[in-house]
Formats: C-alpha cells, structure tokens, sequence
C-alpha cells in the first residue's frame, strides 16, 4: 500500500461467549493486557467489551487496526466467514501459547513466500484467527 494511503481497516471485534476464559486466553497467547470498555450507551444493556491495546489515533493513519472482544446478545461466536491476523516476531510462539490456553492449532506454520508466515488457530469460542511474522 502506497505510504501516503491509510489502513482502511480501523476496527474488529471478536464475539465471545465466555468473557472471562476469552479474556484470559488473548491476554495469555499474545502477552498483553486487554482493557475495560464501557458500552457507548445505556441501550446496549449488559454488553461486555474488553480492547486490545492500541494508539487509536495513530491506528487511523498507519499499519493496524483497533478492535475488542465483545460479548453481546444475538452475536454469536465461531467460525464466520472472517479471519483475523495478529502480528507477531515468529507466528509459531502464539500459536503454541494457544494450543497450551485451551485452544488448538489448526495449520502449523507455513510459508506465504516473500510475505512471510503463517499460522491458523482456533480460540477457547471457536473463533478462528491466524498469527503472521516475517521469520
């Protein structure tokens, strides 16, 4: 992408049916501290969000995008139709800290060529998600 364009993609959220064990499982596997969100309105009842780190305004204007763990009623978990990449050193040690947090791997790493690696998982609500390095 030309560096005078943005990332388009500015958010994503992962549906969870257990707040608590997915909560844990993400902090664990990627090794870091999801944080409190509260519901942007009163409408949205006993909506649970936790977001993962980031510098939203930088998010809107370089590589990454902002998301959370969301848990809401009529969204359900699993297998959807989208599948999202965490960046990580060498996509081997996530997925090896999922397997070993209560999910499973589903493709061990492999090569995408010239664009590095990859690995497939699926997480503790059957959300499928993928792990991407350059090593």
């Amino acid at each position: 992408m030309p560096s005078n364009q943005s990332n388009p993609v500015v958010w994503f959220e992962l549906y969870v049916q257990d707040m608590k064990r997915a909560k844990a499982f993400y902090e664990a596997v990627l090794a870091v501290q999801l944080e409190k969100i509260p519901a942007p309105t009163a409408e949205w009842g006993d909506m649970e969000m936790w977001g993962f780190p980031s510098d939203k305004d930088r998010a809107r204007t370089s590589y990454g995008a902002c998301g959370m763990l969301v848990k809401m009623a009529g969204a359900p978990s699993g297998a959807g139709g989208t599948l999202i990449y965490f960046g990580c050193e060498d996509c081997a040690v996530p997925a090896a800290r999922a397997a070993e947090n209560g999910g499973s791997i589903v493709k061990e790493k492999f090569s995408i060529g010239e664009h590095g690696f990859i690995t497939l998982v699926k997480d503790t609500e059957g959300n499928a998600i993928g792990f991407h390095s350059m090593q």
